[in-house]
């Protein structure tokens, strides 16, 4: 019998699996997907996770890697309208990092097969079965895992979720989002830019290496919203998808928890969920590590609450409702970028939370 059992190989199911090795105890942990992610997804890593990552021993291979964020521009339809410094506080760890959600992963399975553990591939979660002393996993193919404690880290279609018979409450914007992964044919500097266009339209471009950026927009075409002005070398990857606002009532039932998307979906306006699920799996290690794994889901619930109601806020104010609130946002925003003192107490806010 395994003592944890940990499903789902993002950055949320990693960081539990090596919070674990770290701690002293061995889980194991497996992936429906039959080899390692190739996708750059979520790119975003808040000083939390740096944390995190410091304890257990990988921030410095992922600072050599990551792309230091310096500023934040925002362009309204094509003219400057915010030039905000990220990198100005005193505090050399208030740092807005990029990397590829794959190299992060990457980063994490080395170190966790260091300690001994390795990802195992191609076994799906099928149901599970409680009882008093634990929890049956059925794997696809007829496999039975038998666990003391289960995670679901097994993002927002979580089988485990849906094995415990819990769902995500919120709401589904309407609208299609879209994504591109892009290579350059020149370096970019270390901005992230949000180009308004309108009242509504929106592109995000933040640099994940030194000509590869990734663009995200609230409509369906991210490189037609960001126009012209891109000299594109290759065009790794375009998708669409929609965004889920949602959240589980409880992140734990008997001996089975929550973490990461498998609990909570918002947008990615911030750059947060990702490192919420980080927060979310070193916070389980340590839960059950030293036996309070029974607080675990109302302090995570309220963290998740908090996330994405900042989410949601900055959501609203640059993409959502009239464009007048967007001219007040972005305004607002213009004159705290030209006082140092207010500048740098936004460019804490926006990293810290």
């Amino acid at each position: 019998m395994a003592d944890i059992l940990i499903v789902g190989a993002g950055p949320t199911g990693l960081t539990a699996a090596l919070s674990l090795a770290a701690l002293g105890i061995t889980p194991r942990i497996i992936e429906a997907r039959t080899n390692a992610s190739n996708l750059s997804r979520a790119v975003g890593l808040l000083p939390g996770s740096m944390t995190i990552f410091d304890h257990l021993g990988i921030a410095e291979r992922v600072r050599g890697e990551a792309v230091t964020i310096e500023e934040a521009r925002i362009l309204r339809d094509g003219h400057l309208a915010v030039d905000l410094r990220l990198d100005a506080d005193p505090d050399p760890n208030v740092r807005l990092l990029s990397l590829p959600q794959d190299r992060t992963e990457a980063i994490l399975a080395e170190a966790l097969a260091e300690r001994g553990v390795t990802v195992e591939y191609g076994k799906a979660c099928k149901g599970l079965i409680q009882d008093e002393s634990g929890v049956t996993v059925a794997i696809e193919g007829g496999e039975e895992i038998r666990a003391h404690e289960v995670l679901g880290a097994d993002g927002a279609k979580s089988a485990v979720r849906q094995a415990l018979g819990l769902k995500a409450e919120g709401i589904e914007l309407p609208e299609d989002w879209s994504i591109a992964d892009v290579e350059l044919a020149e370096p970019v500097p270390p901005a992230t830019t949000i180009h308004l266009n309108g009242a509504h339209d929106a592109v995000f471009m933040i640099p994940m290496e030194r000509s590869r950026v990734r663009l995200v927009s609230n409509t369906s075409d991210a490189l037609a919203t960001f126009g012209p002005g891109l000299a594109i070398a290759r065009v790794r990857r375009e998708a669409k998808f929609r965004i889920s606002v949602k959240q589980v009532p409880t992140y734990r039932v008997g001996h089975v928890a929550l973490a990461g998307d498998a609990a909570h979906t918002h947008s990615p306006v911030g750059g947060r969920g990702m490192n919420l699920g980080i927060d979310d799996a070193a916070h389980f290690a340590e839960a059950l590590s030293d036996g309070s794994l029974a607080g675990y889901s109302a302090a995570r619930h309220a963290v998740g609450a908090h996330t994405i109601g900042l989410s949601e806020r900055a959501r609203k104010t640059l993409l959502g409702g009239s464009g007048t609130r967007r001219t007040v946002g972005v305004t607002l925003m213009r004159l705290a970028s030209r006082n140092p003192a207010l500048a740098r107490k936004l460019a804490r806010t926006i990293i810290l939370g």
